[in-house]
């Protein structure tokens, strides 16, 4: 019982894939970020593209 309780403390597989997870998770995170501000920016510049061609007199 000591062995195999000793084999599973070495084992080490499941730490790393839980790493490999949550490194996965914080770059997903930062890119669902990003992808978000970056489609307020276009969103507003479209607005204010819209606006200018329309000739609408409303600020950015």
């Amino acid at each position: 019982m000591k062995k195999i309780f000793a084999r599973l403390m070495k084992d080490e597989s499941g730490a790393t894939a839980i790493e490999y997870g949550l490194i996965a998770a914080l770059i997903s995170v930062a890119l669902i970020g990003g992808a978000t501000q970056l489609g307020n920016v276009l969103d507003g510049q479209f607005t204010f593209l819209a606006d200018q061609v329309t000739g609408s007199q409303t600020a950015p």
